[in-house]
């Protein structure tokens, strides 16, 4: 027997309508009698297209067209479904309801668990093996609105660590990912932008305030530097994530109003070395010199990117459900830190870190360590004087040193 699932909104709409019958369309998994019918066409589909018919109260007169399905809709939780073999005879099908929008976050036959996030907005630069994680994570949880940005497309070379799957190559990962987005919460608003965010400076100021939190997951300080002039302009908190070297560790920074910027953790260099930046050219994630560019990758690189993703993903809960009652309110006098310091292999610039079986209070591989920055009073990005520059409406106020420089926890 074919399982049909159709969805309680299309449902509902349908019902309210004046149309007793409307011509949809069906998605099949051939092989696997799974079939997904809609009122009207879907973008990016896949599987077997086939023509489905709703009709209310029962079915229409024959003729009946060869594998195509019906659909009687009998009431708001009632329906039936047919298939039409070969021999122009009926097959019943079995029905599955997907959700409406007001069961969406039942714990017994939603999708979501909890609506907490379902009018947050968060906004994510960068769509590579970070940034695609982030927003699926994130939909997951919940997040009713998405603003995407990313210029770029699927390619071959980076699919390995990607969310993306062959099926997606040469498209916009903007597209690909909202795709996904809505595939994990239907209700989800997502708006597109395959864009180079320092070209458009007029939308990114517009939609950094519009954010409830920035995400940065870009592979260049150009346009993370730019970024941190938006988030002090209208006072936002953002989260900075990125691997290092071959993805032998990596760092997440936190950026909230008063506190440290950008610019205070990597200093005034590399504001000046900002277009210098090797951008992603190969096999490997961002952060990159030429050389590594041309080294040999390590088994397991996705796995590496995996736990820095989730920490990104973890402090963008708590900042987004702060003050509510998520069930995750122990978090906000937990994860406190500005900087988070986190290595996968004692190699490099780890390699003076005690070994994992021998670590006892010392930093070590595979532990998250956190840290406090000092805000710098010469940063060109927030301090007094460069304020100024970002217009007269900044409250400049919060903004003074409250940090005692880096000190790596240890647990000493």
């Amino acid at each position: 027997m074919k399982c049909i699932y159709i969805d309680k909104d299309e449902v509902l709409a349908f019902l309210n309508s004046e149309d007793c019958h409307i011509e949809g369309q069906s998605y099949e998994w051939e092989g696997e009698n799974v079939v997904h019918i809609h009122t009207a066409a879907l973008p990016h589909a896949f599987g077997r297209v086939v023509a489905a018919h709703w009709h209310k109260s029962s079915l229409p007169s024959e003729p009946y067209a060869p594998e195509h399905y019906y659909v009687v809709i009998l009431s708001d939780n009632e329906a039936k479904a047919y298939y039409v073999n070969e021999e122009l005879q009926l097959e019943e099908c079995e029905v599955n309801f997907i959700p409406s929008r007001e069961e969406m976050y039942s714990r017994a036959k939603g999708i979501l668990e909890v609506d907490i996030l379902s009018n947050k907005r968060v906004m994510i630069i960068g769509l590579g093996s970070f940034g695609s994680q982030i927003a699926i994570e994130l939909a997951k949880a919940g997040v009713g609105e998405f603003a995407l940005f990313d210029f770029d497309r699927v390619e071959l070379h980076n699919l390995a660590r990607h969310t993306c799957t062959i099926k997606d190559l040469g498209r916009l990962k903007t597209d690909a990912i909202k795709d996904a987005v809505i595939g994990k919460n239907k209700l989800a608003k997502v708006d597109l932008f395959p864009i180079n965010i320092t070209d458009q400076k007029a939308l990114m100021d517009e939609q950094v305030a519009k954010a409830d939190l920035i995400i940065c997951a870009t592979d260049n300080n150009a346009s993370r530097f730019y970024l941190t002039q938006c988030l002090l302009k209208y006072n936002k908190v953002a989260l900075f994530g990125r691997a290092v070297t071959r993805a032998e560790g990596g760092d997440v920074f936190r950026h909230r109003p008063g506190g440290p910027c950008y610019n205070c953790l990597v200093g005034s260099r590399a504001h000046a070395m900002a277009t210098e930046e090797i951008t992603n050219r190969s096999q490997l994630p961002a952060y990159v010199s030429e050389e590594d560019a041309n080294a040999m990758i390590q088994v397991g690189l996705s796995s590496d990117i995996e736990p820095i993703c989730n920490l990104i993903v973890k402090l963008a809960l708590v900042e987004l459900s702060r003050g509510k009652n998520s069930g995750i309110e122990s978090l906000e006098t937990e994860l406190t830190y500005d900087y988070y310091m986190w290595a996968n292999r004692r190699e490099r610039r780890h390699a003076v870190w005690a070994p994992f079986n021998e670590a006892k209070n010392k930093p070590t591989i595979l532990k998250w360590y956190g840290a406090r920055i000092a805000k710098d009073d010469n940063c060109p990005s927030c301090s007094a004087n460069a304020l100024l520059d970002l217009g007269e409406d900044l409250n400049t106020d919060s903004l003074t040193p409250n940090y005692e420089g880096i000190v790596l926890e240890t647990g000493e």
